[in-house]
C-alpha cells in the first residue's frame, strides 16, 4: 500500500477511541451500514452484493478484507443478500440472533461463517452491544444499542414494526440515533400496491411511518443527531421526512436508497454534519 493510500485508510478507519458510522445504502433495494470504531470495520445489516459492498468500501478507503464484523438485524433479503452465502471475509465473525441461526442456517450464510449468536449483550472489539427483539413478520428484528469505549453511543432501530415502551427504553438518550423513517401513511394508502402488502407494512409488524419515526425520536431524545434510515422509493420523500424534523435540537442525515452518505461522527458531540441524501465525497479525492 502506497502512502497515500495508506493516509486515506488511516482516515477511514479513525483512531483507537473513535466512532463513525457510514450508511452505504438503506431501502427496500438493499441496507448495509460500515460502523467504525476502536480500528474495527463493523458492516451492520450486509444487504447489498458482495460486489457493491467491495465498491462502496473502496470510496471510503476500506477493502472488504478490512471488515472483521457483520452484525445483521434479521435475515429478509435486503438486509442479508444471499449471495454473501461462502463469500464473508476470512476471519470475519457473523453475529446474528439466535432466533435467526435456522434461516441462516438454510440460507447458507453459516456455510463459511465464523457464526456468533447473540440473545443478549455481546462484546464488538472494544463495544458493548445490547440488542432487543421486536415485533418485523415472523421472527422479529433485533434492534440494536452501541456503547463505545469512547463513552459515545449509537441507536439502531430498522424494521421494527411499532415503537413499544420496552424499545423507547433501550434506544433512550444515545449520542446518534439509526432510526427507520419508512413511508408516508397518505402515499402509502393512495399507491397501487396490493392491500396486504399495505397491510403488512402498516399493521404493527412491518415498518415505521415517518410521523412514528417522529414521535419514537421524541420519546427517545437522542443527545445529538438522527440518522433516516429505509425510506420507501414509491412511498416516501426525503423532503417529508426532513421537514418533520425541522427546528429540532438535534441534526439530521437522511440516507438514499442508491448511494452513501457522509460519514456520522457517533464519538464527536460537536462535529456539524452532513446535508440530508448528500452522497458521500470519496476520501481518495
Amino acid at each position: 500500500m502506497g502512502s497515500g493510500e495508506g493516509a486515506v485508510r488511516a482516515r477511514a478507519t479513525g483512531g483507537p477511541n473513535g466512532a463513525r458510522l457510514c450508511v452505504l445504502a438503506s431501502g427496500s433495494g438493499g441496507n448495509c451500514s460500515v460502523l467504525v470504531a476502536g480500528g474495527l470495520v463493523t458492516l451492520i445489516d450486509a444487504g447489498l452484493s458482495p460486489r457493491r459492498t467491495r465498491r462502496e468500501l473502496d470510496a471510503l478507503g476500506l477493502s472488504l478484507g478490512d471488515v472483521g464484523a457483520m452484525v445483521l438485524t434479521h435475515l429478509d433479503t435486503d438486509h442479508a443478500y444471499p449471495g454473501w452465502a461462502g463469500a464473508i471475509p476470512e476471519g470475519c465473525a457473523l453475529w446474528v440472533h439466535r432466533r435467526h441461526l435456522g434461516r441462516a442456517e438454510r440460507t447458507g450464510l453459516l456455510r463459511k461463517a465464523r457464526c456468533e449468536a447473540f440473545e443478549d449483550g455481546f462484546a464488538l472489539g472494544a463495544a458493548r452491544v445490547s440488542p432487543l427483539l421486536v415485533a418485523h413478520d415472523s421472527l422479529g428484528v433485533a434492534s440494536l444499542r452501541f456503547e463505545f469505549a469512547c463513552g459515545a453511543s449509537l441507536g439502531w432501530a430498522t424494521d421494527v414494526g411499532r415503537v413499544t415502551e420496552p424499545l423507547v427504553r433501550h434506544l433512550r438518550g444515545t449520542d446518534v440515533l439509526a432510526i427507520e423513517s419508512n413511508y408516508c401513511p397518505a402515499m402509502q394508502r393512495a399507491s397501487g400496491r396490493p392491500e396486504f402488502l399495505k397491510r403488512r407494512i402498516m399493521g404493527g409488524s412491518g415498518h415505521l411511518s415517518n410521523q412514528e419515526c417522529l414521535e419514537a425520536v421524541r420519546r427517545m431524545g437522542p443527545r445529538r443527531h438522527v440518522v433516516a434510515l429505509h425510506l420507501s422509493r414509491q412511498c416516501n420523500r426525503p423532503e417529508l421526512v426532513a421537514g418533520l424534523h425541522e427546528g429540532a435540537a438535534y441534526s439530521l442525515t437522511v440516507t438514499a436508497p442508491d448511494r452513501a452518505i457522509r460519514w456520522v461522527e457517533v464519538s464527536d458531540r460537536g462535529a456539524g454534519v452532513v446535508v440530508p441524501g448528500r452522497p458521500t465525497a470519496p476520501l481518495r479525492s
